[in-house]
């Protein structure tokens, strides 16, 4: 076989994670310099543009002409004009000219239904079209934010619920760190077997949320979802008392074709479903229209956006204008990342990272914040610094804990996976947050530092699961 020449294998080896966090520093700090222009009757988007021949001053003109009305040079005081796209600003990086920040005003007047509102997909299919992202004159392109008046960021639904919603209508005070769980085995499960993992979890009054994984499908011959549900709603019946009268939000994965989506939706919340998670990165539209057709009932379900696969997108617009619009969409929960020590297992991770949690819970018009999710690799070793984060940024309402294998996964003596050690050694390693045993540890010696008070203390639960999620512990 051909070897590959040292030059094609640089290029390979080329690290687009570091760019893009170095990107994101230089524009971070331009912005703050020179914010966004705003404009009442426009959607202002921004971008960061490399062109290879053409300058930033004359890509609007190209940009109006394919993403709005086809015109060049519309007549002034025409409609056409006034559905064409406006420049509002450059921000050149160098002498060029053609590397730098673009801001572009889109015409809500091309865009606007009768009753003044628009939908996100309209909305990126015109700001994030393929004039931006699919000729070559562009060598790079990023749409990283957009400014959209407040009289149309109200006519969008938002959650049903939000942090301090789901926490009522679970009876979850305030304060109290709430925590979820995925179903594992994630696939190839019996509705029998969902309603035994669903009455494990809700044994445990620390859980406020469940949910199935995506891989798990709804519309299967051996398990179908509404069977899955009806399993699931009673095993929490069964297990009310043992919770102190706390409810417990279940969530089956909703997929398939729109016209499919909406009856099973209404088959699970016939069912007893109290929440749903839709695939919202590759399902466009389908968390609004959930939405609208489910506001009506006296208890619609809360929506978990999930988002998987959320990294084809983001290589082109910056996570926080997605998290952004499915929050206002109507999503209840949106996954981000755990804070952990060491090389971050998941994305975002940095400045990406604050950029989602701060896009999910910061003010936003008549729109509820979304409850950050913290899940991939959530466990006994990370719980800590996650519940201390949380305190020092003031989101500690605003999160769900999700763990999934550091709860279902852990074995036994018998090497049999066994829920009820994963689950006491989370909630010895709560114990240890509340005690105040690990504070002022550097997050780099947090981990030795947690085997450390789990040894003292004679914690065999937490110790098992350390050992387990962690195998350099076991020297």
């Amino acid at each position: 076989m051909k070897p590959i020449d040292d030059a094609t294998l640089e290029q390979l080896w080329y690290d687009h994670d570091a760019r893009e966090a170095r990107l994101r520093q230089v524009i971070q700090e331009r912005l703050a310099e020179r914010p966004a222009p705003e404009s009442p009757e426009h959607v202002v988007a921004t971008y960061f543009f490399a062109f290879r021949s053409m300058q930033l001053v004359d890509a609007v003109e190209e940009i109006s002409y394919h993403a709005t009305s086809g015109i060049r040079h519309p007549p002034a005081g025409t409609l056409l004009e006034q559905c064409s796209a406006q420049p509002a600003g450059v921000d050149a990086f160098d002498a060029t000219g053609r590397l730098g920040l673009l801001h572009v005003a889109f015409p809500l007047k091309m865009m606007l239904q009768p009753d003044g509102h628009l939908t996100s997909c309209d909305l990126l299919h015109t700001v994030a079209a393929a004039i931006i992202f699919d000729v070559y004159e562009n060598q790079d392109a990023r749409l990283m934010s957009l400014q959209i008046p407040e009289r149309v960021i109200r006519t969008f639904p938002g959650p049903a619920y939000g942090p301090l919603g789901v926490r009522q209508v679970t009876g979850f005070p305030t304060g109290e760190p709430a925590f979820g769980t995925i179903l594992k085995p994630t696939a190839g499960i019996t509705p029998e077997e969902v309603g035994q993992l669903v009455e494990d979890a809700a044994r445990c009054p620390l859980f406020l949320f469940v949910k199935e994984d995506e891989d798990l499908y709804p519309n299967l011959d051996y398990s179908p979802v509404a069977q899955r549900v009806r399993r699931a709603a009673e095993a929490i019946k069964r297990a009310h008392e043992q919770r102190g009268g706390r409810g417990l939000l279940f969530a089956p994965h909703i997929s398939g074709a729109p016209h499919e989506i909406l009856d099973t939706v209404q088959a699970v919340v016939e069912a007893g479903a109290t929440a749903v998670m839709l695939s919202e990165t590759f399902a466009g539209g389908t968390v609004r229209m959930v939405r609208e057709a489910t506001k009506h009932l006296p208890r619609p379900p809360a929506l978990y956006g999930h988002n998987a696969g959320i990294g084809v997108k983001t290589r082109g617009i910056w996570r926080e204008v997605i998290d952004t619009l499915a929050r206002m969409d109507g999503i209840d929960f949106r996954q981000t990342a755990p804070v952990r020590p060491g090389t971050p297992f998941l994305k975002p991770y940095g400045d990406e990272w604050v950029a989602s949690e701060r896009a999910l819970t910061r003010e936003l018009p008549g729109i509820r914040p979304t409850m950050i999710a913290r899940a991939g690799a959530l466990d006994q070793g990370n719980i800590v610094l996650n519940l201390q984060d949380a305190q020092q940024r003031h989101l500690s309402d605003s999160i769900l804990f999700l763990a999934g294998s550091a709860i279902n996964s852990i074995k036994n003596d018998q090497g049999k996976a066994d829920p009820a050690i994963g689950t006491t050694a989370m909630l010895q390693a709560l114990d240890l947050h509340r005690a105040g045993a690990l504070s002022g540890v550097p997050a780099g010696q947090h981990l030795a530092a947690l085997m450390a008070q789990a040894q003292r203390r004679h914690l065999s639960e937490l110790q098992a699961a350390l050992r387990q999620r962690y195998p350099e512990l076991k020297q």
